[in-house]
């Protein structure tokens, strides 16, 4: 998992009169709402106790955001995890985070990130109330920062501004070190991230506060939820290279008539590209026509691709037009073409060098014009070798040949697809609500697919039929993918006996429905009474 995968709606739960971070409620305030609340506090308290309650407010968010994205995802290491702080930052609107420098020693327990703000909204509401400042003020900000990487390190780490724009700098940034690297530095800013006797009822005063500032939840709810509806869902985001090498291939051919071969593991998406192809040609305004060479006999085929003349076999009994002819102008896809016969593969040859086909029954050529694109999952130079492939064919249809890799060599690409599937079966199932749990994620990467993107799609289609109130979550998945967790932590513990594996990927499972023992039981694929007498069975024979 990494931080820029998160989006908002998979780890909000968006409910009418309720936001949730996985079971911790959330409260939208407005920017003008928190302002007031500063002018409030700095009047009646001075600004050194104001500036004390937000960084205090600050912390203590930063720690339940960092406990949170621990709680939720695997993380592969802890540099992901303390990306994510900055990450959730930006999806919460606070504001937007540049991450300059970022280093981290576990072993010595040091720690070092620079982090430009560049629209802070801090220092927005300070501006707003009381124009420039003489001092950084992006309390909250600071306390945030300190409280996240305080916890994920598990020893104190504070960040102290630099810059800030609400006193006239250019950009808000700031330096977080642990204590001990910070040194005698750090004394005059330490006591504003200490505890005092009285915090927990000034912050009882403050909540009550800011429950009457909190103004337009209802349309800005509104607001939120029709942004996320209305995602622009004609485009997948491509992160792996090797795809995007696959589409930068794409791009270059599609302006020319050249014949192409695509191959490619079953599923991959060979037709998708071969239509983006000819969507992106000098052909776009003539037909797309595929056909699966393999689903049929050779006979039928050749009547398929070339047509027939009234009479020319039984149940002939009228003239019918090829694929060849249907595509004229246009583009034809040879699906399969791994499959096809010998006798069919000269005849195939015969089109590509003539530029014309014959109907069945007929001695009169026809003359095409169409662009020929084949595809196969088949090794086509080692089927030449076997002698099982005109290898005079096979240079016909690839003067290019792009080879489009499985989904497990492009992990990278997962989510946006995931995430692309989802709202198409929001639609095509009309369930507009419909939202993908961040639970779902580490399985989804972990899973190797090996039915690649149509496998993908199934699965997320299952899912979104199964699901319960709109909510995409771990259980719902094929038991194939989420089981495949257990198989990858069988793997990763091979001096552990079996009870020990067993019992650590049942925690692993409750930990991530947040001891949810149903949708856990879903998941292990096994009856909640099994579950409880194996959870019972751990407690009462565990040392």
């Amino acid at each position: 998992m990494k931080a820029q995968d998160l989006k908002l709606e998979e780890i909000i739960d968006f409910k009418e009169g309720s936001l949730s971070l996985h079971g911790r409620r959330l409260v939208i305030h407005s920017i003008h709402a928190f302002a007031q609340l500063r002018r409030d506090l700095i009047e009646n308290f001075g600004i050194e106790q104001a500036r004390h309650i937000f960084t205090r407010f600050g912390f203590y968010g930063g720690n339940a955001d960092a406990a949170a994205m621990k709680r939720i995802f695997k993380w592969d290491n802890i540099l992901e995890w303390i990306k994510a702080g900055p990450r959730m930052h930006l999806l919460q609107g606070v504001t937007n985070v540049v991450t300059k420098s970022l280093q981290v020693d576990q072993e010595q327990g040091r720690f070092y990130m620079e982090v430009d703000w560049p629209n802070s909204g801090e220092a927005e509401e300070h501006l707003i109330e009381f124009g420039k400042a003489d001092q950084c003020i992006c309390w909250m900000l600071v306390g945030y920062a300190s409280g996240y990487a305080t916890f994920c390190l598990k020893r104190n780490v504070f960040f102290v501004e630099q810059k800030c724009v609400a006193q006239g700098d250019r950009i808000c940034s700031a330096v977080g070190k642990d204590q001990d690297s910070w040194g005698e530095e750090l004394k005059p800013y330490l006591p504003y991230f200490l505890e005092v006797d009285n915090i927990q009822e000034k912050i009882q005063e403050l909540t009550v506060q800011l429950k009457h500032k909190t103004r337009e939840l209802a349309s800005q709810r509104k607001r939120l939820k029709e942004l996320i509806q209305n995602e622009n869902d004609e485009f997948v985001e491509v992160r792996s290279p090797s795809f995007q090498h696959v589409l930068d291939l794409a791009h270059r051919v599609a302006q020319f008539d050249s014949s192409l071969v695509i191959t490619g593991e079953s599923g991959v998406g060979k037709e998708i590209l071969a239509r983006y192809i000819h969507k992106r040609s000098t052909r776009s305004g003539g037909k797309f026509v595929a056909i699966n060479c393999s689903a049929l006999p050779e006979t039928l085929l050749e009547s398929e691709l070339f047509g027939h003349k009234a009479g020319a076999f039984t149940g002939a009994i009228r003239d019918r037009i090829g694929l060849f002819e249907q595509a004229q102008k246009g583009t034809i896809l040879l699906d399969e073409i791994g499959d096809v016969s010998p006798a069919m593969q000269r005849k195939l040859l015969r089109v590509l060098q003539e530029q014309e086909i014959m109907r069945v029954g007929e001695s009169t050529p026809r003359n095409i014009d169409v662009r020929v694109m084949a595809a196969t999952n088949r090794n086509l130079a080692e089927e030449i070798k076997k002698g099982r492939f005109r290898e005079d064919l096979y240079y016909r249809l690839a003067v290019v040949e792009i080879v489009v890799p499985p989904l497990r060599e492009r992990r990278d690409d997962i989510l946006p697809l995931t995430r692309l599937f989802v709202k198409q079966f929001a639609k095509k199932l009309h369930l507009p609500q419909l939202r993908l749990d961040a639970g779902c994620l580490d399985y989804l990467l972990e899973y190797s697919w090996p039915g690649n993107v149509r496998e993908l799609e199934n699965a997320m289609e299952r899912a979104a039929v199964l699901c319960r109130n709109n909510t995409i979550s771990p259980e719902y998945l094929p038991p194939a993918v989420t089981q495949s967790a257990a198989a990858s932590l069988a793997a990763q513990s091979t001096n552990r006996t079996l009870a020990q594996v067993e019992n650590g990927y049942i925690q692993s499972v409750l930990e991530l429905v947040n001891q949810n023992q149903t949708r856990a039981a879903a998941i292990l694929g096994i009856s909640t009474t099994t579950l409880w007498r194996k959870l019972k069975g751990r407690k009462e024979f565990s040392p």
